[in-house]
């Protein structure tokens, strides 16, 4: 296949390389990335300013490479528009730092660009590896994201599907199978109040998360318990149940 490679670590993050060095065994690639770390992007793209496309040359990987001076939508915009001269059957976004579960597939600049494809009517694979107290094991998401690329890349470009892929970190453990399901529920983020400015105003910092039980049969449910998960998603948002509820409103 024909694979174009985007994520939103940025071009030359750890990630980005195990994951291409995994799919370039066996498939064409072409890699176009943000030129730095561009997460919780969502599905952001730049129009006030021009963007810079440079091709880099990533060490120990022999696909081309290309740096934007934007996000991964740019990314993948980019990539389709200027850089591509022959069709792509896929698009794999990742691997991400960290997990993108729940509700943070919404602001996942790794599951945007993933969308982003499919808005091209491209089939898509979003791949995120959770990250704990500073440890990764990307070699166990590109092993696992490449498995189930190759059990469902049929289906997948028939259909035009985008699958979302999370692995849990395990200390070198295997995880327990995998495991397909829905998104999990929200986990509100909390600040602290780090100073006064000069005039006044609160200077607060993103600190963290506020604990909750996770709901059953969802993604984060299940990656706390060991398991690698997929979830298809898609980007349209309508409330089809609603629809004719509204109608009679108006």
């Amino acid at each position: 296949m024909r694979i174009l490679l985007v994520n939103d670590d940025g071009i030359h993050a750890e990630g980005l390389e195990i994951i291409a060095k995994t799919l370039e065994k066996d498939h064409e690639l072409i890699i176009v990335a943000p030129e730095e770390q561009r997460s919780a992007q969502s599905q952001a793209i730049t129009i006030s300013k021009s963007l810079i496309v440079k091709e880099i040359e990533l060490k120990g990987i022999n696909s081309r490479a290309y740096s934007v001076s934007g996000t991964p939508a740019d990314c993948v915009r980019i990539a389709l528009d200027q850089l591509i001269d022959k069709p792509i059957d896929l698009v794999v976004s990742g691997i991400n730092k960290g997990l993108n579960a729940g509700m943070d597939v919404l602001y996942s600049g790794t599951v945007s660009a993933a969308i982003e494809a499919n808005i091209y009517n491209l089939p898509a694979i979003a791949l995120s590896a959770q990250w704990i107290d500073g440890k990764i094991d990307y070699h166990m998401a590109a092993e696992h994201g490449n498995y189930i690329l190759e059990k469902s890349k049929d289906d997948l470009i028939k259909n035009n599907i985008i699958l979302s892929i999370n692995t849990p970190y395990l200390e070198e453990k295997k995880p327990k199978g995998i495991k397909v399901c829905k998104i999990g529920g929200v986990i509100y983020d909390y600040y602290i109040h780090e100073n006064n400015g000069e005039n006044g105003e609160k200077i607060l910092k993103l600190e963290g998360r506020k604990d909750v039980e996770y709901e059953e049969d969802t993604d984060r449910f299940y990656l706390s318990k060991g398991y690698v998960t997929v979830t298809p998603i898609h980007y349209d948002l309508t409330n089809f149940n609603l629809l004719d509820k509204v109608k009679g409103w108006l």
